[in-house]
């Protein structure tokens, strides 16, 4: 056989064996939510440095040459002045400051502004100013809460919601996992998530199994502790915190944004799950009733929330606070902590500890950053969006693929949008709360390092120029070299 044939044969069996192995890592990297891609998908990246093909149809032309592929933008963090790359293709620290200082003196941006940039692949401190001043974060905070469930529970982890048998015949309890994802709509408005439909779907099928067709309903909510209003009290941005709650309170279609809540989540999940019951032929007794399912009961029936991974991507996107707030909760009680405000303040300090970072001056008074006495630094944030790029730390990557693109999705879809030099490179947690404006994320640079950047303010004046600042300083960090 000529040397060619064996060479096409050869390079042919690799590219069908290099796309088998491409679909069987996205296969298993798991599912794909309303357009928002799946952390776990990201095992699916290239597995060498060149792929595609050459589809050219010159008969005399050589063998299809490999097209390059695109290099990987999640290099692994080693320690400032290890040697990662090319010493010259790195950013420069003196071209970023200058461009920083000038946009960071704006008065639109208050009176204390801190700053942080450092290159994830070295470790190395670009530029800081204040970088070590704990401030209120506002919603950049959800970084440390994605972070800190992620490595409490892993990204595979999911949130059960359940019915079990009563303490006498004829009863059924409904349990709350503290699924955010929870809905009682026949089509869920985000996608994949735990469905009180699916659940009372196969908890009639239980039921009329064992020859049952009517029951009380009681409703257990008893995981979570302490107070279900925030300190801030009722508030359109977040429903009272509760374990059984579906569709984050709200009484409309609304899948996000501020909109007045039910006062009473877990009573009127309980009542949705009732009706859903009845329209599939079990009757129910009365009205759903507080009660307390016994310990190690053996469900009639479960429905899951996505992978952890999912939750953590979509509070991300959508500065999910309801999301935020759950997730704060399930960490406390993967640390063996009350899942309250106060079991949420030791836990999340406690697991960002745990991975390394300088958490000094810290504090985590809720999941969702609406309380003012939640205290983070910029060095604090860029060092958890370092290891959420570390290869260590493969747990930790949604809380990368989980943030807005800039001028595509979520909460930057407007920001930094059109003709910014960093539209689609940038990708950010937004933060804001009256007088307080922060922006915290990653960007690659013009050199193809990918950066964490964090910026925090406060005493802003208008929270419209504040975020056009803060966009400007992102947009520098994008475009600096």
């Amino acid at each position: 056989m000529p040397l060619a044939v064996k060479t096409w044969q050869l390079i042919a069996v690799s590219a069908v064996a290099g796309l088998a192995l491409s679909a069987a890592t996205v296969a298993a990297a798991g599912p794909w939510d309303s357009g928002q891609r799946k952390a776990e998908r990201d095992k699916a990246a290239s597995w060498g440095r060149t792929g595609g093909a050459d589809h050219g149809t010159d008969p005399a032309a050589a063998l299809p040459q490999a097209a390059p592929s695109a290099p990987g933008v999640l290099a692994g963090v080693r320690p400032a002045g290890a040697g990662a790359g090319d010493p010259a293709a790195a950013a420069d620290p003196g071209a970023l400051a200058a461009a920083l200082r000038p946009l960071l003196a704006d008065p639109a941006l208050g009176t204390v502004r801190s700053a942080s940039v450092i290159d994830t692949a070295t470790g190395q401190v670009l530029y800081e100013a204040g970088a070590r001043q704990a401030m209120t974060p506002a919603s950049t905070v959800k970084i440390a809460t994605a972070a800190a469930s992620l490595a409490a529970l892993g990204p595979d982890h999911r949130i059960r919601t359940t019915v079990t048998p009563g303490s006498a015949p004829g009863r059924i309890i409904l349990v709350g996992g503290g699924d955010p994802s929870l809905t009682a709509r026949k089509k869920a408005p985000a996608g994949s998530g735990g469905s009180l439909v699916a659940l009372a779907a196969d908890t009639a099928q239980a039921l009329k199994a064992s020859g049952t067709d009517s029951v009380a309903l009681g409703y257990d909510d008893s995981l979570y502790t302490g107070p279900v209003l925030h300190p801030i009290g009722e508030n359109p941005n977040l429903a009272p915190v509760t374990a059984l709650t579906a569709d984050e309170g709200r009484p409309d279609a609304s899948f996000s944004g501020p909109v007045k809540r039910s006062p009473d989540p877990s009573r009127d999940t309980a009542r949705a799950f009732a009706a859903l019951l009845k329209e599939r032929g079990v009757k129910v007794t009365g009205e759903p009733a507080r009660a307390k399912a016994a310990t190690g009961a053996v469900p009639l029936a479960t429905t899951l929330s996505p992978p952890l991974a999912g939750l953590v991507e979509r509070m991300l996107t959508h500065s999910d606070n309801d999301i935020a707030e759950a997730l704060a909760r399930q960490t406390a009680l993967a640390s063996g902590a009350p899942a309250g405000f106060d079991g949420v303040a030791q836990a999340v300090g406690a697991r960002l500890a745990a991975l390394g970072v300088d958490t000094a001056g810290s504090r985590f008074a809720d999941g969702s950053g609406l309380n003012r006495a939640d205290k983070v630094s910029a060095g604090l944030l860029t060092a958890l969006l370092a290891k959420a790029a570390d290869p260590q730390h493969p747990e930790l990557r949604p809380v990368l693929t989980g943030l807005p693109v800039a001028g595509f999705t979520g909460t930057l879809r407007t920001r930094n949008s059109g003709g910014s030099p960093a539209a689609g490179l940038l990708r950010a947690k937004t933060g804001t709360l009256s007088g307080v404006n922060s922006l915290a994320g990653t960007v690659v640079d013009p050199t193809g390092r990918l950066l964490a950047f964090a910026f925090l303010t406060a005493n802003t004046p208008e929270p419209g120029a504040a975020e056009k600042g803060l966009d400007k300083l992102a947009a520098a960090v994008a475009t600096t070299s």
